[in-house]
């Protein structure tokens, strides 16, 4: 079985993390040593930008070091076939955060018809809309402490798409997906304020925002340690520009300048997991908090040293699996076994429904998502019967869909050229080279129900005519 075979190579053997078990539903069910106490669990979501699903040592990595996300690994469940909401930064978060897929969001691409100019100077940026429930709505409700930050994208100043205005009590980093491409920018956002960064004045690079977001997190830990809280850290790199204040250990490589730039700030993010991973360690809480790591997409840049993709074929805004699967780790020794490899299908759509039930709340009923609790505590959990759902309006303009091991993908809706639907069994062809469309014509009748299905006309994207 391929996934198995890879699931092996990129965890045990190149983690070293001895001994994993696998089933075609999830986990096989495991014994925790820990009971669990009565206190709600924390929840801390670390979210790199742009990191590839090959990048990690932990899922097959060889040159870029990431020992705190490999530990998270060791100590976790890594999941192997966990997919973003999209294949870009805005709709990926919307996701994300509502639970709903891009068929039925808000946000369904960077940029769309109306919205507003944003603070990078584009135009279409539009907001999340004040109807919308977001997860940090439904879990303040539930009592937790709400805090984020890193990079928003759903909202610019003057709209209803503010994090504060979303569920976050406390919240500061970039309201503008462009603005956090610039690592040393002149100004951030805490909460509603902007915050000038004085040591970026004039071309000077003293204050870098990835290192501010990290003493932020530390800091709110410490605050509130002694309350459930959830703790929103979408983190900006090892989006470009590459940018970061020491090379440390790729210095001597031979490698481009930017290809050392891109290791050093994963390795960096990797460093500030460690720190985050300690800061819970010394609170006392590190066992009764949920920290999940994962990717907003698939790789920007398919880096030849880094093979950054591993097997998957395309990256960021592709409809194949380097564009949208992506490394997901979850850690919880009070409820989620150590060395653990699942095989269990999930997106991002699954995240409301699961801390609601975390939080042992409800989640909003117009969602697409499932709780997939059951399968981070090793437990069987037969999601089989279910399809995740994308639709994209860049590029060409695509559809694609997964149910089972069976994956379509339609492309060409921009511009009338409409292409015929592609179909591949991502058990035996990880890569998607053979398309056997041809073969299972009923298949492809599915995938274009679903599609009919799936999709809901928005007021803000529409395919190109």
């Amino acid at each position: 079985m391929v996934a198995k075979n890879i699931n092996r190579r990129f965890f045990i053997k190149s983690a070293g993390l001895g001994i994993a078990t696998f089933s075609i539903c999830g986990c096989v069910e495991s014994k925790i040593s820990v009971k669990s106490p009565t206190a709600k669990p924390n929840i801390v979501f670390i979210m790199a930008d742009d990191l590839g699903y090959g990048e990690l040592g932990c899922y097959g990595q060889k040159e870029i070091k990431t020992p705190s996300i490999d530990r998270l690994a060791k100590e976790g469940m890594l999941f192997t076939q966990c997919y973003a909401g999209s294949a870009v930064c805005a709709p990926a978060r919307n996701v994300l955060m509502t639970g709903q897929h891009t068929g039925h969001t808000t946000v369904r691409g960077n940029t769309g018809k109306g919205g507003v100019v944003g603070l990078g100077g584009k135009k279409g940026r539009v907001p999340l809309k004040k109807d919308d429930v977001t997860v940090a709505e439904v879990l303040k409700k539930a009592g937790y402490v709400t805090g984020m930050t890193g990079k928003w994208g759903l909202g610019e100043p003057g709209t209803d798409g503010l994090p504060n205005d979303q569920g976050f009590d406390e919240w500061f980093g970039f309201l503008n997906q462009r603005n956090a491409h610039n690592h040393y920018p002149p100004y951030i956002w805490r909460d509603k304020e902007k915050v000038m960064l004085d040591g970026n004045k004039d071309g000077k690079e003293t204050q870098y925002t990835h290192d501010m977001f990290s003493e932020f997190a530390i800091d709110f830990i410490k605050r509130h340690q002694r309350s459930p809280f959830f703790l929103y850290i979408p983190y900006c790199i090892p989006h470009s520009q590459y940018q970061v204040p020491d090379i440390g250990i790729y210095k001597d490589k031979a490698w481009t300048t930017d290809e050392k730039k891109y290791a050093a700030m994963v390795s960096r993010m990797d460093s500030s997991v460690g720190r985050i991973m300690d800061t819970l360690e010394k609170a006392g809480i590190g066992d009764n908090t949920y920290v999940f790591f994962c990717s907003d997409n698939g790789a920007a840049t398919y880096w030849d040293a880094f093979d950054s993709c591993g097997p998957l074929r395309g990256r960021k805004r592709d409809a194949y699996e380097g564009g949208i699967r992506v490394p997901m780790i979850v850690r919880c020794p009070n409820h989620v076994p150590a060395a653990t490899v699942s095989e269990t299908v999930w997106y991002f759509a699954d995240i409301m429904p699961t801390f609601a039930a975390i939080a042992r709340t409800k989640a909003p009923k117009n969602i697409d998502g499932v709780n997939i609790l059951p399968t981070l505590k090793g437990k069987k959990q037969d999601l089989s019967k279910r399809y995740l759902y994308w639709e994209f309006y860049e590029k060409d303009g695509w559809q694609a869909v997964r149910f089972g091991d069976w994956k379509g993908i339609q492309q060409g809706h921009n511009k009338g050229q409409l292409r015929p639907v592609e179909l591949y069994n991502l058990k035996d062809d990880i890569g998607e080279t053979n398309d056997l469309a041809a073969k299972h014509p009923e298949l492809v009748a599915k995938v274009a129900r679903i599609f009919k299905e799936a999709h809901v006309p928005s007021e803000h994207f529409s395919w190109k005519k």
